[in-house]
């Protein structure tokens, strides 16, 4: 065909720069919870993310699906989860990386900031994939519930710390490196997990402990190609936690049947699936009859992902904006010289700084497990960071997809990741419970005597700095000795995250941000979307600091 136009003002891909490099938000984080941290390990694996090859390899593992084979071509039952190899690199990319269990290993537990450094580096890798990142994700957060099987734990430890990614099916004694899943959720209960019907019945005892035989099933069974699993099923005195392995120490197959593969609308490629398990071996995992608070420590770590994931998902979505409209010009000069898109991307930049500096906080906190207060600030900060950051998330990548248009819309070339960022945001929101389990958890954490004097503790560095804070500070502590009613948790759970993001950003971000934070998010100077910065703000300063390039 001859040519019928020239094409131009068209904007050129948010591809090789280093994700790390020019992350301002990131690294005044890290500099805040992680003093002395070197940051050369940071800026190679922003370098990689943000690279080309492994962008086309997150493409390619999002349209090329998981396929199940149930079968083998013999008709033998194998259940076994057929992956893209761009999958693979994948996750040999973030084992290598240490995203899983790695921070529990003893030399990465001596540096003292072992999970404020897995933490940025989840955000980084999130950035470039964030949906292969579940099996790691609960990989890394299986230890503190594991290690209450100390045989088990001693077994499977140096695989699940491991480096190294090796996805072949076979016993644990003969693999590099070992993934673990988890599976709580029923038909009948979904977050009431209380309501479980699977049941578990006594098998005798061996080197691992008291073993069960498991017959039920399991509606949403996350990354069923891992290679064990942690669930909750009912043995004579309750509900308890179980721990069931895909091999069985002999080599066979446990009995474990993948049903289906569930069709999502984002999270495309990961594979989540319905099981059912039939007379399936599985060992006690704690204290029988307490299987939701043993089960509930390695959901606790995959909360935190989940604020994290998001945070990182946010910073990708504003950095495509930003290069987006810095590139793209419309009525006379670029869109980003535009004062209601400086005002909308101004916006955006504070939301993704305040979440980066919350969720980098909440991490510190695992690291500091024997600090009285950074245990009261665990247990507070841990719903309130799941519950507001990813709440947030899925408002903001159509914000920022707005900025795009349609060129936004369309899943195809650089700016399609804009698309599977927002189909992927909304399960950090739902997985590991939803905004009211969120709440109520929060309701649960307050119950400890020490809450409202830890929140006081933490918002007193930033006492004095600006009127609407000072005014919120004063107010949550009485709140949330008084906080009965559950109608106004979510609200609390709102407020206590403000406050400490506010309190954040007066300690480690430029005067422009923190100040605009809280005359929008505090002081009422806001409205009901992004892009209602009052007329003073200083857009231009808060723009810059965000800049990917």
């Amino acid at each position: 065909m001859s040519a019928t136009h020239e094409v131009f003002n068209q904007v050129e891909p948010l591809v090789d720069v280093n994700l790390f490099d020019n992350n301002r938000a990131l690294q005044s984080a890290l500099k805040f919870n992680a003093p002395g941290l070197g940051t050369s390990g940071f800026s190679a694996l922003g370098a990689q993310v943000g690279g080309a090859d492994m962008q086309q390899h997150a493409r390619l593992a999002n349209v090329f699906t998981p396929q199940l084979k149930s079968h083998s071509r013999f008709g033998h039952r194998i259940d076994q989860v057929e992956f893209h190899p761009s999958y693979h690199a994948l996750m040999t990319a973030a084992t290598a990386a240490g995203l899983h269990g790695t921070p529990f290993a003893a030399d990465e537990q001596a540096s003292g900031h072992a999970h404020v450094k897995r933490g940025a580096s989840f955000m980084l890798f999130t950035e470039l994939e964030p949906s292969m990142l579940c099996p790691i994700s609960m990989t890394y957060a299986v230890t503190p519930a594991l290690r209450d099987n100390p045989a088990i734990y001693r077994d499977w430890a140096p695989g699940l710390t491991s480096r190294a990614y090796d996805p072949a099916l076979k016993p644990f004694t003969e693999k590099a490196g070992l993934t673990m899943g988890m599976g709580m959720t029923e038909k009948q209960g979904g977050s009431d997990v209380r309501a479980n019907t699977t049941q578990a019945v006594p098998d005798g005892s061996d080197a691992w402990g008291q073993r069960f035989s498991v017959t039920g099933h399991k509606w949403f069974f996350s990354a069923p190609m891992c290679d064990a699993f942690l669930i909750l099923a009912q043995t004579p005195a309750g509900l308890s936690c179980l721990f069931l392995p895909r091999v069985l120490p002999d080599g066979s197959l446990n009995k474990l049947y993948i049903q289906r593969l569930k069709d999502k609308l984002g999270n495309k490629a990961n594979a989540s699936s319905e099981v059912e398990f039939a007379g399936a071996t599985a060992w006690l995992v704690g204290e029988e009859g307490r299987g939701v608070p043993q089960i509930l420590a390695m959901g606790t770590m995959t909360r935190l992902d989940c604020a994290l994931g998001t945070s990182g998902l946010m910073r990708q979505a504003l950095s495509i904006a930003l290069n987006h409209t810095t590139q793209r010009s419309a009525f006379g000069k670029k869109l980003i010289d535009q004062p209601l898109m400086k005002n909308v991307l101004a916006d955006l930049a504070l939301e993704s700084e305040a979440a980066t500096a919350l969720s980098l906080r909440l991490a510190r906190s695992f690291d500091r497990t024997q600090d009285a207060h950074e245990q009261a600030m665990q247990r507070l900060l841990t719903p309130v960071a799941k519950f507001w950051i990813c709440k947030r998330g899925s408002h903001f990548a159509q914000e920022a997809m707005e900025c795009l248009g349609g060129n936004g819309y369309v899943e195809e070339g650089g700016e399609g990741i804009m698309a599977r960022i927002y189909r992927e945001m909304p399960v950090n929101s739902i997985w590991e419970g939803a905004g009211n389990i969120m709440a109520l958890d929060l309701l649960r954490a307050l119950r400890k005597a020490d809450a409202a004097a830890a929140l006081a503790h933490e918002l007193a560095p930033a006492r004095g700095m600006h009127p609407a804070l000072d005014h919120l500070a004063q107010s949550l502590p009485i709140r949330v000795e008084q906080m009965a009613n559950e109608m106004e948790a979510r609200r609390l759970a709102q407020d206590v995250a403000l406050a400490v993001q506010a309190a954040l950003l007066g300690q480690t971000a430029p005067p422009a941000v923190f100040g605009a934070f809280c005359e929008s998010r505090l002081a009422g100077h806001w409205g009901h979307s992004f892009g209602s910065l009052g007329a003073g703000t200083d857009v231009d300063a808060i723009i810059a600091r965000a800049q990917p390039r």
